[in-house]
């Protein structure tokens, strides 16, 4: 059974009996999913989500509740969307917009109150550096998805998602407390390093999984979900990237 590093995509998402009451299945021989649709919508929520990342980090610290709202609210639409396989754009839309408030709040916090000015410019000119150079190596034919690759990957997210789950109840809780991997020492520099290399990684998944959902004649409406998957990839990475520029900034300030 083919894996995907990304929860938001998995090998039923372009199964048409996944859809067998959507109406926008029919006719698609002559409506298909394509590779450069694929980049426009990318490329639209992309926009989306610059635009509201920008309007929350120029407007804080009085815009916090909407970067708290961006969180939660964009988990939620992620799991509607990832549990109902919607390929609604708005709803879609609706995630980018939500995701953009909680990284312009984001991004604020380790701009101003932490004073690494700038930082938010160059974690995004690393996020795309990065997307770009691994779909070169992609193209290029210099890596593939295979099973091996596909249930480390795997296993490799599920463990940074329960480490930060634990993370997470141990700092509300005061029951647990994971050392250093927060911090700006080696290992707290060495772990976001490696989970950099395992988003990276996870992108390669997603352009497979793309390629794939072209070769099997998807229908055009599924543009919509490949470009959500991506983007559940690119503001991972791109959050992962800022606390590791953080991290080293902070550990050359002692």
């Amino acid at each position: 059974m083919y894996r995907s590093g990304n929860p938001a995509l998995n090998d039923s998402t372009f199964e048409k009996s996944a859809y067998k009451d959507a109406p926008w299945w029919e006719g698609y021989e002559s409506n298909m999913m394509t590779i450069e649709g694929v980049s426009e919508k990318t490329g639209i929520l992309l926009l989306i989500t610059t635009t509201t990342a920008l309007a929350t980090a120029f407007s804080m610290p009085g815009s916090a509740p909407l970067m708290l709202l961006g969180a939660l609210g964009g988990f939620i639409v992620a799991i509607i969307i990832m549990f109902s396989g919607s390929m609604n754009p708005i709803l879609i839309c609706t995630y980018a917009a939500l995701q953009g408030l909680m990284i312009g709040g984001f991004t604020w916090y380790f701009e101003v109150p932490l004073g690494l000015t700038g930082i938010g410019l160059v974690a995004a000119i690393l996020t795309f550096m990065i997307l770009g150079g691994m779909l070169a190596i992609y193209r290029a034919g210099l890596i593939s998805w295979d099973r091996n690759l596909a249930i480390a990957v795997s296993s490799a997210v599920f463990a940074i998602m329960m480490i930060y789950i634990v993370s997470m109840v141990g700092a509300i809780t005061g029951w647990v407390h994971i050392p250093y991997i927060h911090g700006a020492g080696p290992w707290g520099i060495a772990f976001s390093l490696f989970v950099v290399g395992i988003g990276a990684l996870c992108l390669v998944a997603d352009f497979d999984f793309i390629e794939r959902g072209v070769q099997r004649g998807a229908p055009k409406q599924m543009e919509w979900r490949a470009a959500f998957g991506l983007m559940v990839t690119l503001i991972w990475l791109y959050l992962e990237i800022l606390k590791l520029l953080a991290k080293i900034a902070i550990a050359t300030r002692r």
